[in-house]
């Protein structure tokens, strides 16, 4: 855990002084401020609901958002969009949050009695219920400071960002972005300590592609072996050679490659006809996940030519790639102006960051406009959380909560000031 510095005090100050100084303006105090939010992260966490079908959580935001006077609409089925104007013309940064959650099914723990999930084998295991409620306590603030900011903000509730092709197409499909001129994210991470802040410009997160691979041999028996084209042990050496042909081309650091399941054969004495392999790659490059494609379908021709038979039978194959989630790439001067503005704050930050396999759909947005993604860990071991993302234990600290409502709040707030100085 890091050390406590004076830049860490710093930056509680900080964060305690926006809190209050926005709350105030209707005369609430900050424990109201943060009670709400918390409310409403663990209201979302007892109810989630897989891609596409958040009806109950959109008609909560929609509720959430007309208490506090912001117009809002429903978007790419069960999506919502709202928007905030200031008190002059400008320009439009949103702020998205996902808002789907995971087909697992949640255990108990020490934290999670009054808030554990209430919809059976669905949990909220990747901290998208902290996600709606920072954005939302973000538009709070935004609209209580409305008449001191000069442009737009639209906030994005994106469904579906679990299940690729994900929502966020779709909600550039039916105008989400239009008149936008930024936007930025922020994904909960529970092997990042808590309260600090991964971001960087360019490849942030990788893109993710599946594979389906059938292989076609020639079946029988056991005891004939030289009459047989054997899919299994075709799969065998495409298994073991596939990364070392990759790395040839693409450093190991570059890229991970997994199987996921091989299905094949009935009987035990006998040569199968055919076989099935699924996996996923992870490239931080579009056209290093083209070259994986070309590099398989290399070794795969190379394998049939080798197990052919002659007279008798040749192996075929099928190989689909569907590629998911592009990679996300942060714009370099957004998010170089983003950090700037971040450290004057004294935010902390991950010296050490790399680029991370996971893959989100965010990365669709930053193909259409300039903006930024960021990670907020939420690591605490002092606390006993230390469950990584998509496990059945995992949750967050949610004093975190905050650190990633200002997060947003200054970078908003400051591109509003000085669109300029993020081009």
């Amino acid at each position: 855990m890091p050390k406590l510095t004076y830049a860490h005090i710093l930056n509680i100050l900080y964060i305690l002084f926006d809190i209050q100084r926005f709350t105030s303006l209707q005369g609430e105090t900050l424990q109201s401020f943060k009670q709400w939010v918390v409310d409403i992260r663990q209201h979302f966490h007892r109810c989630p609901e897989l891609s596409f079908k958040e009806f109950g959580t959109q008609s909560h935001i929609i509720s959430l958002l007309e208490e506090l006077g912001i117009v809002c609409r429903k978007i790419a089925d069960t999506g919502v969009i709202a928007e905030i104007h200031g008190k002059g013309s400008g320009p439009c940064i949103a702020i998205r949050s996902d808002i789907d959650a995971l087909a697992v099914q949640e255990s108990l723990t020490k934290f999670n009695k009054n808030y554990i999930s209430g919809n059976p084998g669905v949990m909220h295991a990747c901290g998208h219920d902290g996600h709606i409620a920072m954005v939302l306590g973000v538009a709070r603030l935004i609209m209580e400071n409305r008449t001191n900011i000069y442009g737009t903000v639209r906030f994005i509730f994106q469904p579906a960002e679990e299940a690729p092709p994900g929502g966020a197409t779709k909600i550039i499909a039916e105008g989400g972005l239009d008149g936008v001129d930024a936007i930025i994210g922020i994904h909960i991470f529970g092997d990042v300590e808590a309260g600090v802040i991964k971001l960087f410009p360019g490849s942030f997160m990788a893109s993710s592609n599946l594979f389906t691979l059938k292989l076609f041999g020639k079946g029988g028996h056991h005891s004939t072996p030289g009459q047989c084209v054997d899919p299994i042990r075709i799969s065998s050496d495409f298994i073991s050679c596939l990364n070392e042909f990759i790395s040839n081309s693409i450093q190991p650091d570059d890229y991970v490659l997994g199987f996921g399941t091989i299905h094949s054969g009935q009987q035990f004495n006998r040569t199968p006809d055919e076989l099935c392999i699924t996996g996923t790659f992870r490239t931080f490059d579009d056209k290093g996940s083209q070259l994986i494609n070309v590099i398989m379908h290399n070794l795969l021709d190379c394998l049939m030519s080798s197990y052919s038979i002659d007279k008798i039978a040749s192996p075929t194959y099928e190989l689909k790639v569907t590629y998911g989630y592009p990679v996300l790439f942060n714009d370099p001067s957004f998010t170089e102006a983003a950090i700037k503005a971040l450290k004057r704050r004294s935010f902390l930050f991950d010296t050490n960051s790399k680029s991370i396999f996971g893959a989100e759909d965010f990365s669709y947005y930053l193909k259409e406009i300039p903006g930024t993604y960021m990670i907020i860990g939420t690591r605490n071991t002092n606390k006993g959380f230390v469950e990584v993302n998509h496990s059945s234990c995992f949750d967050i600290d949610e004093d975190i909560l905050f650190t990633g409502i200002d997060a947003l709040y200054c970078i908003a707030t400051d591109f509003l000031k000085n669109p300029l100085g993020y081009t």
